[in-house]
């Protein structure tokens, strides 16, 4: 059993960022995003870090649509983000909108979850009479021409609108607030044979993710049978690099002689002399937990910044619950001052960069980040599973064997044309003069350090000796 909770993958749209792109946001979460304009329009999906690696797929199919595939323990889950024209806009754009999210869900096969998450800019208005099919009772106010667009989409592709199942308050209901405006136009999605797996939804009040929009959640269990994988075990190194400070190196010259008995000279036997190296190595330098490496995206993030979300957070939700002139003034300061801990924090963390760049290990501190930034930037990070002819992800052990024959099968009795042999060239022959010593000294001189294949670091680090 998986249990998709309440922030696993969060939806966006009018997200108004220009781009195609996915990258890491920090705490644990990874961005999908696509927008053509900068000041309209735009959708986006941000994943827990326990599932980016189960994205098999992304469609970003305009600024209004975008889907990603997720394959979970063997169940092929398919999450959708979109942002419905508004009601002022023109009929051509709004089925235009309509036809990206037919095409969306034509393309994914009928035994595959689908969740749906959008700004449908429409009401479906309260109670169901002659729609029980396709949602419950509890919306609000009254169905409009956009909200009915909604309930005719659900009846053609068999889905549920989620969040009118479920009797909650109207503050909890109400996923669009504007001065005197009260509403809902937000609606997740699904197929009307997986309702049965989800078993709440609701608005979050004092979240502060959107100025007029609440965030709408829900929670999904799926029913899967885990697979047995095999364990990885994660090397733990010994610190060597501590030795490039002089204290390090002395006390580990130090405790060295004193596991040797003192003596100068090693003893014949180098594979005890390599274990109580390697042992006082992993004493006095200390060795990595294996785990993780800190997210370099959010390097700059401290506890200052995170206290005053903290309190934003509060005062959005006091405000909230009792709208009064002092609460918004309240809430309005802590964004400013938010933003100010913002960029106050990566100003002074960009400033302790630029002035290590000077150093090797500055340098290597930027190439990291760099190489984050590009890994965090791919869709797919991991080749998890394998397709059949038609493009069906296939999940089954035997039906991936049987996929992988039939590949071979055709790659190694294939006729491929061969190109003719070209008779009468005539091999070049000319003599090379040796090696000499001092090419080799200005070689070794031009290498930097630690690329050297050194007997007593290289074999001590691999455990070979």
């Amino acid at each position: 059993m998986v249990q998709l909770g309440v922030c696993s993958a969060p939806l966006f749209s009018e997200t108004r960022w220009k781009g195609s792109k996915a990258r890491s946001i920090g705490a644990g979460f990874k961005l999908f995003y696509y927008g053509v304009d900068s000041k309209r329009n735009g959708v986006g999906v941000v994943l827990k870090e326990e599932f980016v690696r189960n994205v098999l797929e992304v469609k970003r199919v305009s600024d209004r649509v975008m889907s990603l595939k997720l394959e979970i323990e063997g169940v092929m889950l398919n999450v959708v983000s979109g942002y419905a024209p508004q009601v002022g806009c023109e009929l051509e754009e709004k089925e235009r909108f309509w036809s990206e999210l037919d095409e969306v869900m034509e393309s994914i096969p009928t035994d595959e979850r689908v969740v749906i998450g959008a700004d449908f800019n429409g009401h479906v208005g309260e109670g169901n009479t002659g729609d029980e099919e396709v949602m419950g009772k509890f919306g609000v106010k009254e169905r409009n021409l956009e909200g009915q667009m909604v309930v005719d989409f659900a009846k053609r592709m068999d889905m549920g609108v989620v969040n009118t199942y479920f009797q909650k308050r109207e503050e909890h209901r109400v996923t669009y607030k504007s001065g005197g405006r009260r509403t809902q136009v937000d609606y997740i999605l699904c197929r009307r044979g997986n309702l049965k797996e989800i078993s709440d939804s609701k608005v979050v009040v004092g979240e502060s993710v959107a100025r007029q929009h609440r965030m709408v959640v829900c929670r999904m269990t799926l029913m899967v049978c885990k697979k047995k994988r095999s364990k990885i075990e994660i090397e733990k190194k010994t610190k060597l690099w501590k030795l490039k400070k002089e204290e390090c190196c002395e006390e580990f010259r130090q405790k060295l002689r004193q596991a040797l008995g003192g003596q100068v000279v090693l003893p014949d036997d180098w594979e005890t002399t390599a274990e109580v190296i390697r042992e006082t190595g992993r004493k006095v330098l200390g060795v990595s937990s294996g785990r993780r490496k800190e997210d370099k995206e959010t390097w700059w993030w401290n506890e200052e910044v995170q206290d005053s979300i903290q309190r934003k957070r509060l005062a959005k939700k006091k405000w909230d619950m009792d709208r009064t002139e002092e609460n918004r003034q309240e809430y309005k300061e802590l964004q400013r001052r938010v933003k100010r801990e913002v960029s106050k924090a990566k100003q002074k963390a960009y400033e302790e960069l630029y002035t290590r760049l000077d150093t090797r290990e500055g340098e290597k501190d930027l190439y990291r980040l760099a190489r984050q930034r590009d890994q965090d930037g791919k869709d797919v990070q991991q080749v998890r599973v394998i397709k059949d002819r038609d493009g069906r992800v296939l999940t089954s052990e035997e039906s991936v064997q049987r996929r992988w024959k039939e590949y071979f099968e055709e790659l190694m009795n294939e006729e491929n044309e061969r190109e003719e042999r070209v008779e009468g060239v005539n091999s070049v022959e000319q003599k090379v003069d040796k090696i000499r010593k001092d090419e080799v000294r200005k070689a070794l001189k031009r290498m930097k350090s630690g690329r050297q294949l050194v007997l007593t670091t290289s074999r001590w680090r691999s455990g070979s000796v």
